[in-house]
């Protein structure tokens, strides 16, 4: 578990859509030192499930993924290397979990780290206080939603600022 002055590792993960067939698109790390990371993903070979309902939260087109997305293996190599030995926290860990899985099975690799739900580093008052300060946050922030780093920036800030001790 993380000590309460350390900063944890944030993870957030985009996709094509929710539930069944969905993949994930966009990949945004923050590091415990608020260095950023973010890797649109371009769909591997049977991934094909789209959701114009997704793309309209997200705003990342399927152009976008084919001009600008880096192949599976070279996301998952990134990951493994930024993040080896390393837990990081996500506030969905089961969609999150499930889209980095289709990414490592895509990529025929061994993800090299751990992913915890973020309330695992939270008592019930921060839980209790979560939403209101994350709504500050996004408002003070001003970064776009649903974008991974942006989104991954905002829960990191937000869990800072839950914990004063905080580094």
């Amino acid at each position: 578990m993380l000590e309460k002055t350390n900063t944890p590792i944030v993870i957030d993960v985009e996709a094509s859509g929710f539930g069944k067939g969905s993949y994930p698109i966009e990949v945004g790390i923050v590091l415990s030192d608020g260095s950023r990371h973010c890797y649109l993903i371009a769909p591997a070979r049977g991934w094909t499930h789209w959701d114009e309902q997704a793309e309209r939260v997200h705003g990342i087109s399927r152009e976008l993924l084919q001009t600008h997305g880096r192949s599976v293996q070279d996301v998952a190599w990134r990951l493994n290397q930024l993040l080896r030995n390393k837990t990081v926290y996500s506030d969905a860990w089961a969609f999150d979990m499930s889209w980095l899985g289709k990414l490592y099975d895509a990529a025929n690799m061994h993800q090299t780290f751990r992913v915890a739900d973020i309330t695992e580093l939270m008592d019930e008052e921060q839980m209790r206080q979560w939403d209101l300060v994350r709504h500050r946050v996004i408002a003070e922030l001003g970064l776009r939603r649903h974008r991974a780093s942006g989104d991954a920036r905002i829960l990191q800030e937000t869990w800072r600022r839950l914990n004063p001790r905080a580094a």
